[in-house]
């Protein structure tokens, strides 16, 4: 894992990837978009300052890193992701209402 954390876009509030949508502090997660390739807060940050529709990462897609914790900066494949309740490295607990977005990133 780099030291460099990636760029994170759209209305990021804090150092944890909080943005002005989600903000608890379970909110701690960026995802890769799959049509951009850029890391976003959540499916309203993209669709408010990206030029372009979204597109869900497809299931043959899973071993990509696509998704940060915003605590510790490491990258979670959607598997690992989608498997979990923390982050793996720094046991930070993710939002667990986010899986109820999952169909906006990934297919399922």
């Amino acid at each position: 894992m780099s030291d460099a954390r990636p760029r994170v876009l759209g209305s990021v509030v804090d150092q944890e990837t909080r943005c002005i949508h989600y903000h608890t502090p379970l909110d701690v997660i960026a995802i890769k978009f799959a049509c951009c390739q850029e890391f976003y807060p959540c499916h309203l940050c993209h669709a408010e300052t990206a030029d372009h529709d979204t597109e869900q990462w497809p299931i043959e897609s899973r071993g990509e890193q696509a998704v940060l914790c915003g605590v510790c900066g490491r990258q979670l494949t959607v598997t690992e992701y989608l498997d979990t309740e923390a982050c793996p490295a720094c046991a930070a607990p993710f939002n667990p209402g986010c899986k109820l977005h999952t169909d906006f990133y990934f297919q399922t």
